[in-house]
């Protein structure tokens, strides 16, 4: 690779930092203030800016100020009539939520975190509860652990250094050997049941989405409060589960064999 692929890759990446600073705490960036937070030059940063603006990544809401743009909007819409998961995903999530009672929900890996990229809500599900588009740690909740317990191991390996409190203090062990054997027991089971790791009371239940490799793709999942659902059927829960889990793997797969 040479200096100036290297130099234009970099730039690349830093122009791309300027999405990840808007949030739903903070949806409006200043100029000034999107300059200072990636501590490059007025010039850079406002050539950074133009180009974002100009593909429609951001969008110029008054003087010197932007919000994310319309064209995300339309990659949003691009992905959910195109994205292979979600198509395979079509259907079974209703029929899990007829089944069990309870939101059902699509997630998959997003670097080391975990990434929810559909739904099905029950009727009278709380509005707060996890949705498409938020974010989980990869090491909380059973939706998180059920992917983990499947990621590749030269993944783990990568996972494990950098993240050695964050997995200790989720109780999957304090060493490799004890990380290594607990993500053992979940993936013999073929999925992952959590409680009160959110909030006290709550279970969570989720079956790994598998690729032809037996690698995770994404998982699906559910969860109820135990003080509010009490009729729950934890093996049954459990069952459906694992078997729209299974489905969805099925149909992925079969779209890529064509």
């Amino acid at each position: 690779m040479t200096a100036a692929t290297t130099q234009g890759s970099a730039s690349l990446a830093k122009m791309l930092q300027i999405l990840e600073l808007f949030s739903e705490t903070e949806p409006v960036w200043s100029t000034n203030a999107i300059i200072e937070a990636l501590e490059t030059s007025r010039s850079t940063g406002y050539r950074y800016i133009k180009t974002l603006h100009e593909a429609g990544l951001l969008n110029a809401v008054h003087s010197g100020q932007y919000t994310l743009g319309p064209r995300i909007i339309e990659m949003d819409l691009q992905m959910r009539l195109t994205d292979p998961l979600l198509l395979a995903s079509h259907g079974v999530l209703e029929e899990l939520v007829d089944k069990i009672g309870h939101s059902a929900l699509l997630c998959t890996v997003y670097r080391d975190s975990v990434l929810c990229v559909g739904e099905c809500r029950a009727p009278d599900s709380p509005e707060n509860r996890f949705s498409r588009g938020q974010r989980r740690p990869l090491f909380q909740g059973a939706i998180s652990k059920v992917i983990l317990a499947h990621l590749p191991h030269h993944r783990l390996k990568a996972i494990y250094p950098r993240q050695r409190d964050e997995i200790e203090n989720a109780g999957l062990g304090n060493n490799w050997s004890a990380f290594r054997a607990n993500l053992g027991k979940i993936k013999k089971d073929g999925y992952s049941l959590t409680v009160g790791e959110f909030n006290p009371g709550v279970y969570g239940v989720a079956a790994p989405i598998l690729t032809d490799q037996k690698t995770a793709l994404g998982s699906v999942g559910t969860a109820w409060d135990e003080k509010e659902r009490r009729d729950v059927d934890v093996e049954h829960a459990v069952l459906a589960i694992k078997q729209a889990a299974t489905t969805i793997s099925e149909r992925w797969m079969e779209t890529r064999s064509h």
